[in-house]
Order: C-alpha cells, then sequence, then structure tokens
C-alpha cells in the first residue's frame, strides 16, 4: 500500500502517520516527490486494512500497490529516481557512461584504462577484482589488490569505481574501495547478497540474469531496497537465447519496458549483450537512442592480450569513437554527457 499525503501536510502530519503505520507492526519507506510526500507501506495484508488510513489528518487517499516489486515499481514512486554518487548524478536526463577492462590485470594496465576512460569523457572505472568464471581454471582476478589497484586509479584519474561483489562475506571489504556495488548476472538472485547490499551504504548496480524475465529482474531490486537501500541501477547485459553468432541477445526492449514499469535508472552493458567488438558501438548508440540513462563499456589497452573478454573489449580508439557517436546521440535525445 501507498499513502498519499496532500500536498499541503504538515511535517507533524506526516510523523503522525509513520508513527501509526510502524505502531501497527509495519514498514515504511518515505519518498519526497515534487509535489507530495508517499509512504510506501510494507507488510501483513490484514495489519493494512485495520489502519484507518484515509481518516487521518493529512493524508489525501491510500491505494493498493498491485505488483510485487512494490517499491521499485512506478506505482510507488512516480517521478525517475535520480542516484548522487558523490556530485555525479546517474538519471535526471544524464548520460552515464562506466567503462574499463573486464578484470584488474596489473597496476599498468589499469591505469593506461582510466586514461583512456577519463580522457573520453566516462565518469566512472569499471574493473573487476573478484571475476565468477564459467571455468575453474579461468584467470579469478587479484581480490583485495585489485581493489586496492582501483582505489589508486581513483586516486590518480578522480573516476568513480564500480567493481563486482560475488558474496556476502566480501560485502564490507569491496564497499571499502568501490563507489558502486555490481551484482553481476550469476548472481542476480542470490537473495542473502542482494540483502546484504541491501544493507551497504553504497549505489547497487544490479545485473540481469542469463535467463532472468524482467519480472524477476525487478523483483531481484525489490530485495535491495528492502533492505533500505534505494539507490539501485537496473543493468541489462543480455540473456541467452537460442542464437549463437552474439555472446548474448542483447534486448534493448527492456530499456523501454522498465522504464515504465519502474522509476530506477537503467543501465545497458552492449560488451556482453554481444560479445563482439565491432557490434558494441551500434548497440550502445541504440540504447542511448532508447533511453538507457547510461553505458557500461569494455576498454583494455591492448584486447589481444587481455586476460578476460578481450573480443568484446574496445581499443582506446575505438571507445573514443564511441563516445563521441553516443554524446551525438544523447543530444539529439534531450541528454548530457556528464
Amino acid at each position: 500500500m501507498i499513502i498519499v499525503m496532500n500536498p499541503e501536510a504538515t511535517q507533524a502530519e506526516i510523523d503522525h502517520v509513520i508513527e501509526r503505520v510502524v505502531g501497527a507492526g509495519l514498514k515504511v519507506h518515505i519518498s519526497e516527490g515534487k509535489m507530495r510526500t508517499i509512504i510506501g507501506v510494507i507488510g501483513e495484508k490484514k495489519l493494512m486494512s485495520q489502519l484507518p488510513v484515509e481518516a487521518m489528518a493529512g493524508v489525501e487517499k491510500a491505494v493498493s500497490v498491485t505488483v510485487s516489486y512494490k517499491l521499485a515499481s512506478r506505482e510507488f514512486k512516480h517521478d525517475d529516481t535520480i542516484i548522487d554518487i558523490g556530485g555525479i548524478k546517474v538519471g535526471e536526463g544524464n548520460l552515464t557512461v562506466m567503462a574499463g577492462p573486464c578484470a584488474v590485470e596489473s597496476l599498468e594496465q589499469l591505469m593506461l584504462s582510466a586514461e583512456v576512460v577519463k580522457n573520453a569523457g566516462a565518469q566512472f572505472l569499471r574493473g573487476g577484482a573478484y571475476k565468477p568464471r564459467t571455468s575453474p581454471y579461468s584467470f579469478q582476478g587479484l581480490e583485495e589488490k585489485g581493489l586496492e589497484m582501483l582505489a589508486a586509479a581513483r586516486e590518480k584519474t578522480g573516476l568513480k569505481i564500480v567493481t563486482e561483489v560475488v558474496d556476502v562475506q566480501s560485502v564490507p571489504l569491496v564497499a571499502d574501495y568501490a563507489d558502486v556495488l555490481q551484482i553481476g548476472a550469476r548472481n542476480m538472485q542470490n537473495f542473502k547478497l542482494l540483502k546484504a547490499v541491501g544493507r551497504a551504504d553504497k549505489p547497487v548496480l544490479l545485473k540481469r540474469g542469463m535467463a532472468a524475465t524482467i519480472n524477476e529482474w525487478l523483483n531481484a531490486a525489490e530485495y535491495i531496497m528492502n533492505e533500505g537501500n534505494y539507490n539501485v541501477m537496473f543493468c541489462e547485459r543480455g540473456i541467452r537465447t537460442f542464437e549463437d553468432y552474439t555472446r548474448n541477445t542483447l534486448d534493448l526492449s527492456a530499456v523501454a519496458v522498465l522504464k515504465n514499469l519502474s522509476h530506477l535508472p537503467v543501465i545497458v552493458d552492449p560488451s556482453h549483450g554481444t560479445g563482439v567488438w565491432k557490434l558494441v558501438r551500434p548497440m550502445a548508440r541504440a540504447a542511448v537512442a532508447g533511453g538507457a540513462d547510461g553505458l557500461m563499456i569494455e576498454v583494455h589497452p591492448n584486447p589481444m592480450e587481455a586476460l578476460s573478454d578481450g573480443n568484446q573489449s574496445l581499443t582506446p580508439e575505438n571507445f573514443r569513437s564511441l563516445m563521441g557517436e553516443v554524446t551525438a546521440v544523447a543530444a539529439l535525445m534531450g541528454k548530457i554527457s556528464v
């Protein structure tokens, strides 16, 4: 249920409603809109039905939220969520670009990558310190040493850091280094991990599972938000289909669907979405034209020598070309690259 307060409702009236709801054994989530305050109520329907909500002072109406992903839904919050990450705003007509190597391999490789993406106009450096791989014999990442390298790159360039967290135990450590915690496709329905990052004080980039429906993806976001962390971004990275020319099938229709169903920002990863570097630039342009709030792009100083995902990584030159192209598309869409 959501409780819509009158535009003229006083803070005392809002506080009274919250007190009554919490006193009934229910959880509240507050959304401050441009015109009015919305109070989301989570809990048993029986307890909700016993509250005389619409008789309370300052309440305009009470509305039942019909979908299971209540906090992530447009029903709960009509206005788009804008996430401020150290002064960089994701959403609100901005084009956010997260770029860098799939994996942190060495300090030299990471610093070269950071300088390339910074100079081309990206705001975030992406790089995996922990790498869950299909094969146990593939490069698994440098772990805390890699996190230290990411922190050094941030110190030198000013780029914010996006990196993956793979288990509950490593959440506190990764949160000490990262500006954004990434949940990878393989962990989209790792509910204990979702709850753990929901309790962390860091924005979360939630990648879509390899065979996840949009409804399952939205409910995964709900797990995070239900723990109190509302700074969640979706990341479409392609789904597994019968097509085998590309690594995955990039579902750009998901951008429009999510924008209709949810208020949270949407990022698109055409690198994992295609697995083919030649397709990354056209799919990045299409993603921005389709309404995405940002992009996640794999960039490597020398893709032929990459320890992970070299086939889908862009060279510095190709990434600079991509940035020029998507900036032009963003301008046509009324977005700006910050």
